[in-house]
């Protein structure tokens, strides 16, 4: 089955991302947490349309997929894990706690330095919060990430399945708990602690500069609680907090073209700063 799998790569993900969108924009419907500020049809085909954009430019640019290098890394025993006499999944859970905590590191690293902020804050700026804003990154910032991500599995020496298993997670996850959905908050509260569920996150991209540099994890809440990055719930209530960065708050700011220019326009709209607390 493993090798299936790994052979079957692009529809496997191509199947459980769209049964994942399809199945959140559902329940998002069904089950709003919060009124739109700005309809579907202004926000979706930019964000759609990104997404679209930075799979092309991925295809073309990078020849290799992570998982095609976990599994080069497996056939040379490069990285770590390789080293290690450990059965398959102990070594695939090791591998997915591992990847999961880089993902957090990376996340922090792109709000401290103030030329990613600018990069990625363009993940912040839509004007409201659904499943689309968690595939909502900069074509910069997708290609950054992925060779962030080759060294760390450099490195790692994770298992290819480990990889894929954590490439369809990652996804899925980042979908979930951008999802305006409404969940009862005592099922919320004995999810998050576990996993980033969508009010957890929702923090993370509020207009307050002090919450926006919080809440950074995407597949597990433990990361935020470790190093001090968790907020439980925003100063202003989920139903009145506002989303989005200040710079940025036109209609004509969510059109594709602005999307891709905003790294350049604007000022540094407040990157993290390590020590200071962040005053409104």
């Amino acid at each position: 089955m493993t090798e299936a799998l790994l052979a079957n790569e692009p529809v496997f993900r191509v199947v459980l991302f769209l049964g994942s969108f399809i199945a959140i924009a559902a329940w998002e419907t069904l089950s709003p947490r919060r009124a739109r500020a700005v309809t579907r049809s202004i926000r979706w085909p930019s964000n759609l349309g990104i997404v679209a954009l930075n799979t092309a430019l991925l295809r073309v640019i990078v020849p290799i997929t992570a998982v095609g290098l976990a599994a080069l890394g497996e056939t040379h025993e490069w990285g770590l894990l390789n080293g290690l006499s450990l059965g398959l999944w102990t070594a695939i859970i090791v591998a997915l706690v591992a990847l999961d905590l880089a993902v957090y590191l990376q996340h922090l690293l792109f709000h401290l330095v103030p030329i990613l902020w600018r990069i990625h804050r363009m993940h912040h700026t839509d004007l409201d919060f659904d499943v689309t804003t968690g595939a909502r990154f900069h074509p910069i910032e997708i290609l950054l990430s992925m060779f962030i991500k080759f060294a760390v599995i450099i490195a790692l020496g994770p298992p290819a399945i480990a990889v894929l298993l954590f490439e369809v997670i990652l996804s899925s996850t980042a979908m979930f708990n951008h999802a305006n959905v409404n969940i009862p908050l005592t099922i919320d509260s004995l999810l998050r602690g576990i996993l980033v569920t969508p009010d957890m996150h929702r923090i993370h991209h509020s207009v307050r500069t002090s919450e926006t540099h919080s809440n950074f994890g995407f597949n597990l809440s433990v990361w935020d609680r470790l190093f001090r990055t968790y907020q439980a719930q925003p100063i202003d209530g989920h139903i009145d907090m506002a989303i989005g960065i200040g710079d940025f708050r036109a209609a004509a700011d969510l059109r594709l073209d602005r999307l891709l220019t905003q790294p350049l326009t604007g000022n540094s709209g407040g990157p993290m700063r390590l020590g200071r607390n962040h005053k409104e």
